[in-house]
């Protein structure tokens, strides 16, 4: 059983690195972050598409990485 949810977990961390990876850039250049300006107006509209999808995705992904590590945490204590 611990093999089976470690195996489970190496996947979902593969998993969890390509869904960040896919995700689009929310800004062009690292000045527009650090400078603000008229960009911040419209960085609140919500994500549609590709982008919405590939969110829920990445939390779910995390969601199970968080509880396949609870249940190592708990076998490996037993």
């Amino acid at each position: 059983m611990y093999n089976l949810l470690l195996a489970g977990l190496m996947i979902d961390s593969v998993l969890i690195i390509i869904a960040v990876l896919m995700q689009p850039a929310k800004q062009d250049d690292a000045m527009s972050a650090l400078g603000g300006g008229s960009t911040d107006l419209f960085s609140q509209q919500k994500a549609r598409g590709f982008e919405a999808f590939m969110q829920k995705v990445t939390v779910i992904l995390g969601v199970i990485f968080f509880v396949l590590a609870l249940a190592l945490t708990y076998l490996s204590s037993h």
